[in-house]
């Protein structure tokens, strides 16, 4: 009995010291890990968000990239700080889904190790075509690569990025066999499609949204369960006849697992409320992307069920990365 109240005692502790830290939090500035280089478009919405939370709350919000190693690099480093909501990750499909199937050992548990905040945007990719290419549907291109299997290629921003793997689904759903092109970024794979070096690409639709309006590139189909209000005329993979098409790539944030659920509502709250502000609704639109929705529970099973998929895609496609 005794033993039960020093218990009882011990837990009763805990839950007062974790609400007064909720009380108090923020007491200093909080830190966003971005895993990438500056200047990408993860940038826009940890400001968006951080000026929110420093309008509201008083204390400032730092951005810190650390790009590298898919995401590895910055995703271990919030997973291992202190779970006390000071120091936050803006992650993305990468190192929240995709590392715990691409590689055969990575530093941390995306599941056990992280603790979902918001989901903060979903974009479409985009299956986008040398003007060359003799096709100007989905079905044409898919006659078109079983008429010279392993002949067309299509380039992505690296082995394992969204791009890639969106083309890995692809060639499974279609029956086809086209050669996969890696660059080091998006940028350079966009530039040898527009100069005809390769045939397609996945692309998110930020990166080609000025060549499809110039004529460089020609669209054929989003990735999403729905039509781009970017291009409304552009059908869906569904629409096209892959009827389990469904691509979308996302932000998320994300703290250490462990932080106090009342500091990680707080989070989440004001976060969506920034992302529903005239800024935030203006930043989506210009880069084609919806507002993220739900709760913290919503994105853990959101999360969930991306790993899931893509480890199925990953399997089937026999790619395995070393760091």
């Amino acid at each position: 009995m005794k033993m039960w109240r020093s218990i009882s005692a011990g837990m009763a502790a805990l839950l007062v010291a974790c609400v007064a830290q909720a009380q108090d939090y923020p007491s200093k500035p909080i830190k966003v890990v971005v895993p990438a280089v500056a200047g990408g478009m993860t940038d826009g919405f940890v400001r968006i968000i951080g000026d929110n939370y420093q309008k509201n709350w008083g204390q400032p919000v730092v951005m810190e990239h650390r790009g590298g190693a898919g995401g590895i690099i910055a995703t271990q480093h919030v997973a291992t700080a202190p779970a006390d909501g000071y120091t936050l990750l803006m992650g993305n499909i990468g190192p929240l889904s995709l590392n715990q199937s691409l590689y055969s050992s990575i530093p941390y548990d995306a599941e056990k190790d992280l603790a979902p905040v918001a989901l903060v945007a979903t974009y479409q990719n985009i299956l986008v075509v040398h003007p060359s290419l003799p096709v100007r549907t989905v079905k044409e291109l898919i006659e078109l690569a079983k008429a010279k299997p392993g002949t067309l290629t299509f380039s992505s921003a690296g082995v394992g990025q969204s791009h890639h793997l969106s083309g890995e689904m692809f060639k499974s759903q279609a029956g086809v066999d086209m050669v996969h092109v890696p660059y080091k970024g998006g940028a350079p794979a966009v530039t040898d499609l527009v100069g005809g070096h390769v045939d397609m690409m996945f692309s998110n639709i930020p990166l080609v949204i000025q060549h499809i309006r110039t004529g460089a590139l020609r669209a054929l189909a989003v990735t999403g369960p729905k039509r781009s209000a970017a291009f409304p005329d552009v059908p869906t993979m569904i629409e096209s006849g892959l009827p389990e098409y469904n691509v979308i790539s996302w932000l998320a944030l994300v703290a250490p697992a462990k932080t106090p659920p009342e500091i990680v509502k707080r989070l989440n709250d004001e976060a969506i409320k920034a992302l529903n502000s005239e800024e935030g609704r203006r930043h989506l639109e210009t880069i084609s992307a919806d507002a993220g929705v739900g709760d913290p529970e919503y994105l853990a099973k959101f999360m969930a069920d991306e790993r899931a998929k893509w480890a199925k895609v990953i399997k089937a496609a026999n790619i395995k990365l070393e760091q």
